[in-house]
């Protein structure tokens, strides 16, 4: 059973749906297309009847709060969503590592003279990497407080409260090493199955955007079984089943530490349809299938690598001065072979569009971590 929502939802998506007839909830994003739609109340007695429920989008999170409200899934989504339960969570496998909640107010107050550098800023109820900051020295943290409130005044107002909130934040410790997403789901026996796993690499060390996501049979074929065995003492610890998820993880020496997990869906913006072109693994029918992908002999077959590209409205410029992108600029800098894209109103969305690309290797694609989008903005006169 699905429920979407803004702020995308791919054709590819769609066409999964419209094909296996899978019910769905009735949104505004989706009121115009031929799907099988279902009442609340079949929603509600659908769920209570099979627990297995996708969305791609937390925007629905208060929806199904609402309609679920007598079932533990609130509870369960509530857990994830809040990273300092999260985090509570995960202390009893991570017991070392150091983490707190504070207000904005609480923040810009703080003796940086008690905290420990390098550290991580990042609103507690988040979204993407919208608010969150690496301060590498306490000398860099009054212009960090500063910047947040700016950069959250800014893209608070394209989410509801429930999915990227101001309210609170929370600083951790830095973990060092090699930023990682997986998309996983809890079968009905609790077992994880692993459908995707990107490495996300960054421009620089002050870098978070969400620019470039990374997958090939190298790096799932190194990290599969570590981030299974770590999966399965999540889901014992909150008796997860039939639950979509994307965790987050950095990885330091095969130490493994989650960042955090989104509940009831895979990537987000489309990032999870990458599976198919990279492995022809459709993760919708997957998750409601209850299929498992078999690793050995994907892994064996492909030996190229799959990336996500996500083309940016810089965040320091006013949309209403922006006439239009060229792509086909932009297209000729990448270096790669474009196996689809996605375009938006960037008037809208905080981008202008979204790639899959193939290519040999990771070196062919990673000058693009510092491609500038405003090389490929034409303003208004």
């Amino acid at each position: 059973m699905f429920i979407l929502e803004e702020p995308y939802v791919s054709d590819f998506c769609i066409d999964t749906l419209k094909k296996n007839s899978y019910p769905i909830l009735k949104t505004k994003i989706v009121e115009n297309e031929n799907l099988n739609f279902i009442s609340n109340a079949d929603f509600i007695s659908n769920y209570k009847k099979t627990n297995k429920l996708y969305t791609n989008s937390e925007n629905s999170i208060q929806r199904i709060e609402e309609l679920l409200k007598d079932t533990n899934l609130p509870n369960i989504i509530r857990l994830f969503k809040d990273k300092i339960k999260t985090r509570e969570l995960l202390s009893k496998i991570y017991p070392e590592f150091f983490y707190k909640k504070v207000t904005y107010e609480e923040l810009a107050n703080l003796n940086i003279e008690d905290l420990k550098f390098p550290l991580v800023i990042k609103p507690a109820v988040g979204f993407l990497s919208f608010g969150v900051y690496t301060v590498w020295d306490k000398k860099f943290f009054k212009n960090t407080i500063k910047d947040l409130k700016e950069s959250m005044d800014k893209v608070k107002s394209f989410f509801p409260e429930n999915v990227l909130s101001d309210k609170n934040f929370i600083i951790e410790d830095y973990i060092d090493g090699d930023e990682y997403a997986v998309d996983v789901y809890f079968n009905s026996n609790s077992k994880p199955v692993i459908l995707n796993v990107f490495q996300h690499p960054f421009a620089d060390s002050f870098d978070v955007s969400d620019r470039m996501y990374v997958t090939s049979a190298k790096i799932i074929s190194k990290y599969l079984k570590y981030f299974e065995e770590l999966f399965e003492k999540i889901g014992k610890f909150v008796k997860l089943k039939n639950f979509p998820a994307h965790i987050e993880l950095r990885v330091n020496d095969n130490k493994i530490i989650p960042i955090e997990v989104n509940p009831l869906r895979f990537a987000g913006w489309c990032l999870t349809d990458i599976a198919y072109y990279a492995y022809g693994i459709n993760p919708y029918e997957y998750f409601m299938e209850e299929k498992e992908p078999n690793w050995t002999s994907i892994i064996e077959k492909n030996r190229d690598l799959f990336a996500f590209i996500m083309s940016e409205v810089p965040q320091d410029i006013e949309k209403d001065k922006i006439e239009s992108f060229d792509f086909e600029k932009f297209k000729q800098d990448l270096n790669a072979e474009i196996v689809d894209v996605r375009h938006y109103d960037f008037k809208v969305k905080p981008m202008f569009n979204s790639l899959f690309i193939k290519a040999k290797n990771y070196d062919d694609i990673k000058h693009i971590l510092k491609l500038d989008m405003k090389k490929y903005i034409k303003f208004r006169k």
